[in-house]
């Protein structure tokens, strides 16, 4: 263990963007670890997470949002419920952009401009220097001495000049975890986004969003782990595809889940999945909140 001194820096970081501006793919290059799941789909993240990295002089917890939308139903109002509780807690705000896109968005200057942020231009891979030049310029003209930092998070491209100025940011405060700690999710937590991101590899149009994985049982033995599963979905159509003829399509998301959860905890996977029809649970107050979403404010709420 670390002796902290007096002039320990430690903070949390919350990073925030459009969905699909490659938030969950950043977060696991400052983390070091696929913590977040990263796809080409749009809102694959439903959770906030923390990713905690801790160095002899600082510890910085990263915060990884849902993409900002305008809410179409409850489930996604509890998301934007969740990244506004986040805004509270961060001490530094991590605005990620796609360098292509010049479309300023009025909730950066609704929330938390006291704190200190970084706008992170990303995906500086796709275009030539002078489109660069003209996004710094763009971005400045908004935020007037605003810090500005370049990256590729795909090719991890400026990444450390990025730590560096997150670094520079973060308060004099005494670590707010052990050394040793990754993250403030349980095991279940992983299983159910492991199998979540199996979905979203293998199917289409509204399955992915349909769908809320919980994890009914977790037993870890020494050589093995004994995981049981609900697949959620709101109709009995979806049902059926998920399951496909003969019970295919659940058989091939089953041995994909367990390898990759194998891979992840390095340990024998015992899976058992079965889909249940919950109907509009995207909907329903109540089941988001036994799932784990925050709670809605009676006004926001809608039809």
């Amino acid at each position: 263990m670390h002796k902290h001194t007096s002039n320990y820096q430690a903070g949390f970081v919350a990073i925030f963007g459009k969905p699909n501006a490659g938030k969950s793919t950043l977060m696991n290059l400052l983390v070091g670890e696929q913590l977040a799941i990263t796809h080409s789909k749009a809102q694959t993240t439903r959770h906030k997470l923390y990713g905690i990295v801790s160095e002899k002089n600082f510890q910085i917890i990263y915060i990884d949002t849902p993409g900002l939308i305008t809410p179409a139903y409850p489930l996604q109002a509890a998301m934007m419920e969740g990244v506004k509780v986040v805004c509270a807690d961060a001490d530094i705000f991590i605005w990620l952009v796609d360098v292509q896109d010049l479309e300023v968005i009025p909730w950066l200057d609704e929330n938390g401009t006291e704190k200190p942020i970084i706008l992170v231009l990303n995906k500086v891979d796709l275009i030539k220097a002078n489109q660069l030049n003209q996004a710094i310029a763009y971005w400045q003209h908004y935020k007037p001495g605003i810090t500005i930092v370049p990256i590729s998070a795909i090719k991890n491209e400026n990444i450390d000049q990025l730590i560096q100025h997150i670094v520079k940011s973060l308060p004099n405060h005494p670590p707010y975890y052990p050394e040793a700690t990754l993250t403030d999710k349980s095991e279940r937590f992983f299983v159910q986004e492991i199998i979540r991101k199996k979905i979203l590899d293998q199917y289409r149009q509204e399955i992915p969003y349909s769908v809320e994985i919980v994890v009914d049982d977790f037993k870890e033995r020494e050589t093995l782990i004994t995981i049981r599963s609900i697949i959620h979905v709101e109709r009995q159509t979806q049902k059926g595809i998920l399951i496909g003829q003969r019970g295919d399509a659940l058989k091939k998301l089953g041995i994909a889940a367990r390898e990759a959860l194998e891979k992840f905890f390095q340990k024998k996977i015992f899976l058992e999945q079965r889909v249940k029809v919950t109907p509009n649970w995207r909907k329903n107050g109540l089941l988001l909140a036994r799932f784990g979403y925050p709670n809605i404010p009676q006004n926001k709420k809608r039809n």
